[in-house]
């Protein structure tokens, strides 16, 4: 196949403008470190093959770059940047290799450089802007074999799966998309041949040390994706999910992924990369069928319809050829409009009123934003807690601060502490949330202990005595941080190992 040249000068524009932006925002503009980016640098001192909430692959990552870089906020976002520039790129790149020619790989880079929930999640660091750009050079090198590319390719997709799945689990729906649309399509042949087969044993080998992980430790991912699923997300119904993803990809790039997944389902020249589409559908069956998912859970997904839908763009300029421009322009009014709700480049206060004019609310979740949308709401929420812990040990006797230890509830609180507090001359926190809540209470004895809580009838059951020293308040953090307190409590009932199954919680 004759593929157009690669317009590399249109890609590399839209790779400065996405750069430059997030320059601003983790540079001069920045509001502080997201929680998960504090739980992700206090989980590179203890290296292993599994995390209770994902794979291991992010926080290696990490924990090389660490001693290069250091953990400053924009040192750490850099890499989320790039990936998201390298996303951009690969988007044009599938629309290129799909037969698109300039305008294709244009509209399709500037879709995945628009869309609201992929500003987000390359705006700090976790292992959801290694999914976005895993997903996509998935399907790059899945359409470089249907275009006839050499059959070992296969071997560099089943890598490509491998390495998503040692980032998220959520690569399975990747690799049941390839086997669907394998299986339904024309390209069923690939399966008389060992290389898919191959492929598919490639990632799951890969995967296999983190499932061996989860064997050795009581499967705490499966506790951790249920318990997720019923107390935090609660129940998401069909069009719920459906509007979610609207507002999350943004309502004018929904015209073009809608558009996009029809075009490659009908249209008889898109029969060659018939399984594509099926890439993007089976996440999306899988997520709107579990009535439990979070609107950025498809993101990944999204660069494939969006190259589709930027090719049916370009083949309707050759009668209409005001499309393309007007596909354009209202992707770049996307832009514009999105960003302030999807990074933090506005201050909190004007945020919101700027939210307020839109007349945006964060979506309905059990674990509600405050009065900003809750991803950036989390921005707040380590100062917020360290602020009146550090109070509180600074206002005990100094043999009170040698015995103390902190007790505190979410990841995001104590990597606050482990990773921040130093600095403040606070000790270590144990946590009872997720990787924290398996690595358990450690030395710690309980004695006398500062703990970050809601719920005072419940210490009460831990603690023989608890005493309220500090309130936690902060309008703009999710609204589940107002019910809690500072406590300071003393002489723990039992030995904190023989408590700690009643304390952890995964979610």
């Amino acid at each position: 196949m004759n593929r157009a040249p690669v317009a590399w000068d249109l890609l590399l524009v839209l790779v400065a403008a996405k750069l430059l932006f997030h320059a601003l925002s983790n540079g001069p503009l920045a509001w502080g470190y997201m929680t998960d980016e504090l739980y992700f640098l206090d989980s590179t001192e203890r290296l292993q093959w599994g995390y209770v909430d994902h794979p291991p692959l992010s926080i290696a990552v990490l924990a090389l770059l660490r001693p290069l870089t250091g953990d400053g906020i924009f040192a750490i976002r850099l890499l989320p940047a790039l990936l998201g520039a390298a996303t951009i790129v690969m988007t044009g790149l599938i629309a290129r290799e799909l037969g698109g020619g300039r305008t294709a790989q244009g509209l399709a880079a500037l879709a995945a450089l628009a869309t609201p929930v992929v500003l987000v999640m390359s705006s700090y660091y976790s292992m959801n802007a290694f999914d976005e750009i895993l997903w996509s050079l998935g399907a790059w090198v899945l359409v470089r074999v249907l275009n006839g590319g050499a059959p070992w390719l296969w071997l560099v997709l089943g890598a490509v799966m491998g390495l998503g799945l040692l980032n998220k689990v959520s690569m399975l729906w990747f690799g049941a998309g390839v086997a669907v649309g394998l299986l339904l399509t024309p390209a069923r042949r690939w399966l008389r041949t060992p290389w898919p087969w191959a492929a598919g044993a490639i990632a799951l080998l890969m995967f296999a040390p983190y499932v061996v992980w989860n064997a050795r430790n009581g499967w705490p991912f499966l506790e951790f994706s249920h318990n997720a699923a019923q107390y935090k997300v609660g129940e998401v119904s069909l069009l719920e999910f459906f509007v979610q993803q609207m507002m999350a990809m943004g309502y004018a790039c929904g015209l073009l992924w809608l558009a996009g997944v029809g075009f490659a389902f009908a249209s008889e020249s898109m029969r060659t990369y018939r399984p594509l589409p099926w890439l993007f559908v089976v996440p999306a069956a899988i997520l709107a069928w579990s009535g439990s998912a979070r609107p950025h859970y498809l993101a990944p997904a999204f660069p494939i319809a969006f190259a589709c839908g930027a090719l049916l763009a370009e083949r309707l300029a050759v009668r209409r050829p005001w499309v393309p421009r007007a596909v354009a322009v209202t992707l770049l009014i996307t832009w514009v409009i999105a960003a302030p709700i999807a990074t933090p480049v506005l201050p909190p206060a004007l945020t919101i009123r700027y939210e307020d004019v839109l007349g945006l609310r964060p979506p309905d979740e059990r674990e509600r934003g405050g009065a900003l949308p809750m991803h950036l709401g989390l921005f707040f929420h380590a100062e917020a807690v360290l602020e009146p812990v550090t109070r509180v040990f600074n206002s005990l006797t100094p043999d009170e601060q040698a015995r103390a230890e902190i007790l505190t509830g979410s990841f995001g609180e104590t990597g606050a502490v482990n990773v921040l507090g130093r600095r403040r001359g606070l000790p270590a926190s144990i946590g009872r949330h997720n990787q924290y809540g398996l690595w358990g209470p450690g030395a710690a004895t309980g004695d006398l202990m500062i703990v970050v809580h809601d719920n005072e009838t419940e210490l009460h059951e831990w603690f023989e005595s608890c005493e309220r020293r500090a309130e936690i308040e902060c309008s703009y953090c999710m609204e589940m941080m107002d019910a809690q307190a500072v406590y300071l409590c003393r002489h723990a009932r039992k030995p904190l190992r023989e408590l700690w199954p009643a304390m952890r919680f995964y979610r």
